[in-house]
């Protein structure tokens, strides 16, 4: 905002490129609020797009469609100063375009503001890896990677292989420039871009050395950046309990040894002697560190009834307890946290598990379509083959057979899609034991758009929420703390829930309820974040497979696997035994695989 009103203060206008990333929609949210009420007017705004699909598809992605659709149509910007590259140029005369294009730019006296996101290996607008800083605006094969993810940003199907970008020559020529990256699975290409080499094989670091540029990015997508993941090598440090657990990890990790037998030399030649001189020997490090991961580990997720529960990481009593698992989606529960709601099922808790959205938009066509064509042969035979289905499932076929890429279903196709994830939860949760009567489909309003793009958190929601707390009044909460999957759902479901505790904060009840954050999906929580850690035997992680495999519909089929191709099951799987991998290097017990957890402490 303070940029746009000081370049109108200076030459009566403001030029800016912009990208369509879905990184960068936040900050045009916040852009559209600002001028809602009235602190920025772009009345005298210039706006280039940076890039743009070519050709145009029917039904595919374009990214001035996506600009309109999350800022320009709701600002006060002139028509004719939204200036974008036109799809119905040919390649012969592409390359003069392109200068033409650009000269456009040095017309409008050059870019005040580049604001765009980093890609997932480090691209600007659509420069890959191997863009010369010295690219100019020019027509660009998308990799098959970038398509992918490109298709489920925008829901198609159909991606063009090219693409005509700005090159890296006009980003870096723009007075100041503004990239952003949000979330865990940006960590390690935002370490990359920040403290690596500058690199034609990660296109953003040719940003360093631009006198005028700022990366935006949030906690997650900092993780890997030294100053968080080691401060003790840039800094000095305030060690507390977590930060002593990280470094003592990351040396067991540097000297290939478990946590008991590191040395003081050890601690000395990696930088570590100040906690040398704080506990006073490597010896006194390790027996506290290595006492603290071994009792974060309990076959008790719900606390051990009758036993001393001094050092474990749940209590005792109340047993058994009333438990709600908060599942974003209808198989978040099992593919996160599978193992140890088996296990709090086995001990006999009072288990619930709330499904906060229907997930209907990631049931496909075809698995929709299985069931009608089961349903057309079997209606006949038993007799209730009306005339009301017989017009829904003409209905339903016309409209499948005549779908485009990027068509909203209707809201009976929705509401069927939404029966057929509720019907592979109420499964998966009768397979493992949960009782029919709490299972909870909560649909919450944000997510029924119908469309990938979801609403706003709103009352609303929280209400919901709020209303099944004070049902159940449960002891233990589980809730969703993997929040990056592709569409940003996992966020809205966490904000919903954590609202509604802090709303309910002052109940009686909620002073006897402790809340568990989990993860899975996408990634684990840090060793020095784990607090609870469950193991899972062979046989109980093997039942947790077939549990995520009662949901038919997300398996090879699945819309949204984000950047990991590997489905869902194999993730949790891999990831579960990686944990009890990392447990096993540091010395602790060997377990076939860990379900980890963080506890939330709301503010009282």
């Amino acid at each position: 905002m303070r940029r746009i009103n000081r370049a109108i203060e200076k030459k009566g206008k403001c030029v800016i490129a912009l990208g369509a990333g879905s990184s960068t929609h936040s900050s045009y949210a916040k852009l559209i609020n600002l001028h809602k009420e009235g602190k920025v007017s772009f009345e005298k705004v210039i706006i280039f797009n940076l890039n743009e699909f070519f050709p145009l598809l029917p039904g595919g992605p374009s990214t001035l469609a996506r600009l309109r659709e999350v800022l320009l149509d709701h600002i006060d910007i002139k028509p004719e100063n939204i200036r974008t590259i036109d799809p119905q140029i040919t390649k012969e005369t592409m390359y003069e375009y392109c200068q033409a294009y650009e000269q456009s730019i040095l017309d409008e006296g050059g870019l005040d503001l580049v604001l765009c996101e980093i890609g997932a290996r480090g691209s600007v607008a659509f420069n890959e890896p191997g863009s010369m800083p010295t690219s100019n605006c020019r027509l660009v094969l998308l990799s098959s990677d970038l398509r992918h993810e490109i298709s489920s940003s925008y829901k198609c199907e159909q991606v063009p292989s090219t693409a005509i970008t700005l090159g890296l020559a006009n980003i870096i020529g723009a007075h100041r420039v503004i990239t952003m990256a949000w979330g865990e699975n940006r960590a390690e290409t935002v370490r990359k871009v920040v403290e690596g080499e500058a690199s034609i094989s990660v296109p953003a670091s040719l940003l360093q050395g631009h006198p005028h540029v700022k990366v935006v990015i949030d906690l997650p997508a900092a993780e890997d950046l030294t100053r968080i993941s080691q401060p003790w090598k840039v800094t000095s440090c305030e060690w507390d309990d977590k930060l002593i657990r990280r470094a003592i990890v990351w040396l067991c990790h540097q000297t290939n040894k478990p946590i008991l037998k590191l040395t003081d030399k050890d601690y000395n030649d990696y930088g570590l002697g100040e906690l040398l001189a704080l506990y006073g020997s490597a010896y006194q490090v390790n027996i506290k560190i290595f006492n603290d991961l071994q009792h974060t580990i309990t076959g008790w997720p719900g606390g051990k009834p009758n036993a001393d529960d001094t050092y474990r990481p749940e209590r005792a009593n109340p047993y058994p307890k009333r438990v709600i698992v908060f599942s974003p989606h209808p198989d978040d529960d099992v593919i996160s946290m599978g193992g140890t709601l088996k296990r709090l099922v086995d001990q006999h808790h009072d288990v619930h598990v709330a499904y906060e959205t229907s997930g209907n938009i990631a049931v496909g066509d075809e698995d929709m379509m299985r069931y009608f064509l089961l349903m057309d042969k079997i209606a006949p035979e038993f007799n209730f083959n009306t005339e009301g289905y017989k017009k829904l499932s003409s209905e339903v076929k016309g409209f499948v057979a005549h779908k485009k890429s990027g068509d909203m279903d209707t809201a009976d196709i929705r509401e069927i899609k939404t029966m057929i994830r509720q019907a592979e939860a109420s499964i998966a949760c009768s397979y493992i034991g949960v009782k029919p009567q709490n299972v909870h489909f909560l649909r919450l309003p944000f997510y029924e758009t119908g469309a990938i793009k979801k609403g706003d958190l709103t009352q609303r929601d929280v209400d919901i929420v709020k209303d099944l707390l004070m049902k159940v009044k449960p002891h233990q909460i589980f809730v969703a703390g993997d929040l990056a999957d592709p569409h940003g759902t996992h966020k809205i479901c966490t904000d919903a829930v954590l609202a509604a505790i802090d709303e309910l904060i002052d109940e009686s009840w909620m002073e006897d309820c402790r809340i568990w954050m989990y993860r899975g999906a996408w990634a684990e929580w840090e060793i020095d974040h784990i607090e609870m850690a469950v193991p899972i035997s062979p046989e109980e992680l093997r039942f947790k497979r077939n549990s995520i495999l009662k949901h038919q519909s997300q398996m090879e089929n699945a819309p949204f696997l984000g950047d990991d191709d590997r489905l869902f099951w194999q993730r949790a799987e891999e990831r579960n035994r990686a944990t009890a991998k990392l447990y096993e290097g540091l010395g602790l017990a060997s377990y076939e695989a860990i379900e980890a957890f963080v506890e939330y402490k709301p503010i009282r």
